[in-house]
């Protein structure tokens, strides 16, 4: 569980630009298409159960919900999910399977309805490290706007190594893919994120830093090109145990994001911040 105040520069990810470049002249954007700032509530939450089902097979149920509340309710985003499988271990190794549906809210009215299924393998690689191979497919129900409506398919793999008892890390690479019913929304992305843990004393720090590269299939017909972005991102993150009440511990959280687009709308600059408690049980 976490909880906390979130002051954001940017909190609809969106251009500081006043207008918007097409391919009949530049258009000027409503005010809540442009960048705003503000302060907000960010609440996250998984939980879960196992039953046993025979030596070495489990059926796992997973439950997860995530939002981020304003003052001002149009830029309120709520998630939630729920997924269920079975999952298998023998000689070090995990395999999980799971299916489940999960909703989105975006401002105050239903944004998305999702249906799909993954498969995660994990294994040790070692005394240290292990190696988690993941793959999902599922089908989006966009609200908002039939033609994004599409299938997705994730593909990831990660390693995580700890160095000492105390300081570790990890890297990932994945790829992505979203076929939408209209080729302009369809698109392909991938990319790589690193991070790094370092327990000092009773506080724990952990660092990100993470690349993605972007391209739709085809041009939308009012934008001058096809959509292409490259993404950054960072974020430093200390969690202050000695401070705990009960099961809760401080946490604060900076993130920084850059978007560079060749559509203005989606070309943005983003630094955050999370000041809040978490707890794991």
């Amino acid at each position: 569980m976490e909880f906390a105040l979130a002051p954001d520069s940017n909190i609809n990810r969106a251009t500081r630009s006043d207008t918007l470049g097409t391919v009949i002249g530049d258009f000027t954007l409503d005010d809540e298409a442009q960048a705003k700032s503000g302060v907000g509530l960010n609440l996250q939450g998984q939980g879960y159960f196992r039953l046993g089902i025979q030596p070495g097979a489990d059926l796992l149920v997973r439950a997860s919900t995530s939002a981020t509340l304003y003052r001002e309710p149009d830029f309120n985003d709520v998630t939630v999910g729920v997924q269920a499988g079975p999952q298998y271990a023998w000689g070090g190794n995990q395999l999980t399977f799971s299916f489940g549906p999960s909703w989105r809210w975006y401002g105050r009215d239903p944004y998305s309805m999702t249906i799909g299924g993954n498969v995660s393998w994990q294994r040790p690689t070692g005394k240290r490290s292990q190696i988690r191979l993941d793959g999902g497919i599922s089908h989006v129900d966009n609200k908002r706007n039939a033609l994004q409506t599409a299938d997705d398919f994730t593909l990831s793999a990660s390693l995580d190594r700890a160095f000492s008892a105390r300081f570790g890390g990890g890297l990932q690479v994945y790829g992505f893919r979203e076929a939408a019913r209209d080729p302009g929304y369809s698109l392909a992305s991938g990319g790589a994120s690193v991070y790094l843990f370092r327990e000092m004393g009773r506080t724990t720090l952990v660092g990100t830093m993470a690349y993605s590269h972007l391209e739709a299939d085809e041009r939308l017909f009012l934008y001058p090109e096809r959509r292409r972005e490259n993404r950054y991102s960072a974020s430093i993150a200390a969690t202050l145990r000695a401070l705990h009440l009960g099961s809760f511990a401080p946490l604060v959280r900076l993130k920084w994001e850059r978007n560079r687009s060749s559509i203005e709308i989606y070309d943005y600059r983003r630094v955050a911040a999370e000041f809040g408690v978490t707890s794991a049980f």
